[in-house]
């Protein structure tokens, strides 16, 4: 339960339906009936200054209550203002939440007191939700960024314990840090997504996935000022495909193995992405000290334009004021990919592979890659610890080709 924020469950939904009296809509179909509920039939205002949340909260509940699908309209053309919220299942049928009009959140991080700060839209527990409609989600982050507080992963919209989710169609920008978040779910659908924050706002991931599966994250653009899309714990089975991503920090696997943790990313598919002006390319990062594993994982079909240290993996990883200290464990990274990636580099080294000495990187392959300096320079690249093959032509002469250890 999160502190001090409202909490919605199917179980107040007694009373609900009757007092939304005629502005519940069942709409006669040719296999079930649904109900149509807007913000506007619960007494919002959608002004962007009132204060909606429990007119949002209140369409909710009665929605997740209803004996038939239900769609809770988020009307256009007009802007509410949504408070800290928890949106709690199990709902009695599948939901969708269709986001004409703009969802903002309040402008202050004073507003999060009492509340937990690591959360706005937190959806706990809910199975079958489809959010769309072409709307915006804003979590009117410039405070938080102006206060350079660094808070940890603080989440504009977050899923936990979810299965068969979809978010379509949407636009989400300026979150106080991370904008769409999935922790725990299952048979996850990100796609036609625009994500964009200004380049210089900290830890505005576009889309973050922790301990998820079965997750497909396609067609989006993403404009941010960190990772475009970055998975962490215990992932498997994701793809990721058809992604404009740029300004931010690239496409990252990791952190993983962080206080010596256990994490396992397996079978990641990431093609046909174009990168443009970030800070790293593809990258699979991981902490001295920890276990696990990263393996089968593919890269293909990537284009750079301008991208600094366009191939990375990195089981140094260390991002703290302090430097971290040697350790012998690491998280073992194997069988990766990189195929058809092509494009400029906007630093001298293209492609960087440190490995550790206690488990190196192994079965890695760089094939059909070609990546010059910005201006047409040539670019180097260097390996320690790892352990693959080279195929096709590869530019810059791969430091893998020897198979050295």
């Amino acid at each position: 339960m999160v502190p001090g924020a409202t909490i919605v469950t199917a179980s107040v939904l007694r009373g609900l339906v009757a007092l939304a009296g005629a502005a519940v809509l069942c709409l006669s179909g040719a296999a079930e009936a649904r109900v149509l509920l807007t913000l506007d039939d619960f007494g919002a205002v959608g002004d962007g200054v009132a204060n909606d949340t429990q007119a949002f909260v209140d369409a909710w509940t009665a929605a997740c209550g209803s004996e038939e699908e239900a769609v809770v309209a988020v009307p256009a053309a007009k802007a509410y203002q949504i408070w800290p919220v928890q949106l709690s299942g199990p709902c009695k049928k599948k939901l969708k939440l269709l986001i004409a009009g703009t969802i903002v959140a309040p402008a202050s991080p004073d507003e999060w007191a009492g509340r937990d700060p690591m959360k706005w839209l937190y959806v706990y527990g809910v199975d079958g939700l489809s959010v769309s409609g072409g709307g915006t989600i804003d979590g009117v982050g410039h405070e938080w960024w102006a206060r350079s507080c660094k808070r940890k992963n603080t989440q504009a919209v977050h899923f936990e314990e979810c299965r068969g989710v979809s978010v379509q169609g949407v636009t989400l920008q300026n979150g106080p840090q991370f904008h769409l978040s999935f922790t725990r779910c299952v048979d996850v659908k990100a796609n036609f997504l625009r994500v964009v924050a200004p380049a210089d706002s900290p830890n505005t991931d576009g889309i973050h996935l922790n301990d998820s599966s079965r997750v497909q994250i396609m067609d989006n653009l993403i404009s941010t000022g960190d990772d475009c899309v970055s998975m962490v714990g215990n992932c498997s089975d994701v793809r990721v495909r058809d992604i404009s991503c740029g300004p931010g920090h690239g496409i990252s696997i990791g952190s993983l193995g962080k206080n010596r943790t256990t994490d396992r990313v397996e079978n990641v598919r990431v093609d046909t992405c174009l990168l443009t002006n970030t800070t790293n390319g593809v990258r699979i990062k991981s902490w001295q000290g920890g276990t696990g594993s990263a393996r089968d994982l593919r890269f293909e079909g990537i284009v750079m334009k301008n991208v600094s240290n366009p191939i990375i993996i990195d089981q140094y990883y260390c991002d703290q004021p302090t430097p971290c200290a040697n350790q012998t464990e690491a998280v073992e990274v194997r069988k990766v990919e990189f195929v058809d990636v092509r494009g400029t580099s906007a630093t001298a080294q293209a492609i960087r592979i440190a490995c550790s000495d206690a488990v190196p990187c192994t079965e890695l392959e760089l094939r059909n890659v070609n990546l010059t300096v910005v201006g047409g320079g040539a670019a180097t690249a260097s390996c320690y610890r790892a352990s693959g093959k080279a195929a096709g032509v590869v530019v810059p002469w791969s430091c893998l080709a020897k198979g050295d250890p």
